[in-house]
């Protein structure tokens, strides 16, 4: 079984990216996915993309979420991308 990638795209000083990380974080403990954190400061397309939309879950590169991390709407993707593994 691969394991789930899940992608923040954040910038510096974004408090709402921050919370976000956080709650992945516990979610992680039990769902057993990789979080990786890319800034998108400095980067045009990104920041064309993401800008107003951070902090942007992605899963499997898949845009997840915006702005906020629903645990229970996140915790349903992971495990459908589990069991059809």
């Amino acid at each position: 079984m691969k394991k789930i990638e899940v992608l923040i795209y954040s910038r510096s000083g974004c408090h709402l990216c921050d919370v976000a990380e956080a709650k992945l974080n516990e979610l992680r403990a039990t769902l057993d996915f990789k979080i990786e954190k890319q800034l998108i400061d400095g980067d045009l397309a990104l920041e064309r993309e993401y800008g107003e939309k951070v902090p942007v879950i992605l899963i499997n590169g898949t845009p997840h979420d915006y702005w906020r991390v629903n645990p229970e709407r996140f915790t349903k993707a992971i495990l459908e991308i589990k069991a059809s593994q």
